[in-house]
């Protein structure tokens, strides 16, 4: 819908030899964002204001040929269902709400589709760090799977004797691939400094059992 409608509204024309429709998959503030951009913008008969509420009625093609072909194929409908039906399926979806943007001179129409808040980005980034754990810092997630623990008592729970080889093989690696976290981050040097797993990190454990 996202990429079919802007199809539509292109200008080879004003456009020849350029890119017209741009698809971008990019992280935001931890949040994954469908970035699809078009040249040029939506007509200037249209209020941004409109298209944002789904309300927005263009009765003249830029590409009536195209648009006759997209609507054979069964991938348009031609009647302005595009953008309503994008804000109704994804608001359904309870996903956030898509962003409409354009520029006085109508030179290029973007749409922003933020991914559901529910998404499991740890489904991605997990198999990656997977290939990275060792097999000390599985132990080390092992440990701390019921409840936030000291270096004393991971010592003992690792059976282990020496604090420097707690921190070089197991403590640093873990928290430098974000499977683990201090409990004081402002104050690693506090006697009551504990470490914990982070949510990827519980993610990790139930992937590996």
């Amino acid at each position: 819908m996202a990429i079919t409608g802007p199809e539509m509204r292109t200008d080879a024309c004003i456009n020849a030899g350029a890119p017209v429709i741009l698809m971008r998959i990019v992280g935001q503030k931890l949040r994954f964002v469908n970035v699809v951009i078009c040249f040029p913008g939506p007509d200037r008969s249209i209020r941004l204001e409109d298209l944002q509420a789904g309300h927005a009625v263009c009765r003249r093609y830029r590409n009536r040929r195209i648009g006759e072909f997209l609507k054979e194929l069964d991938l348009t409908e031609g009647r302005s269902t595009g953008v309503p039906k994008i804000l109704r399926v994804m608001k359904a979806n309870g996903s956030p709400a898509p962003v409409f943007e354009t520029d006085e001179d109508r030179s290029y129409f973007l749409i922003r589709l933020p991914v559901h808040d529910g998404f499991n980005r740890d489904a991605i980034i997990i198999p990656q760090v997977t290939e990275q754990v060792t097999e000390q810092v599985m132990r080390l997630l092992k440990a701390l799977a019921k409840e936030p623990l000291s270096t004393k008592s991971l010592l003992e729970a690792l059976s282990l004797n020496h604090r420097p080889t707690l921190m070089q093989n197991y403590l640093q690696p873990a928290l430098d691939s974000g499977v683990v976290e201090m409990t004081q981050p402002h104050s690693p040097r506090s006697p009551t400094q504990k470490y914990r797993l982070t949510d990827l990190g519980k993610q990790m454990l139930v992937h590996k059992e």
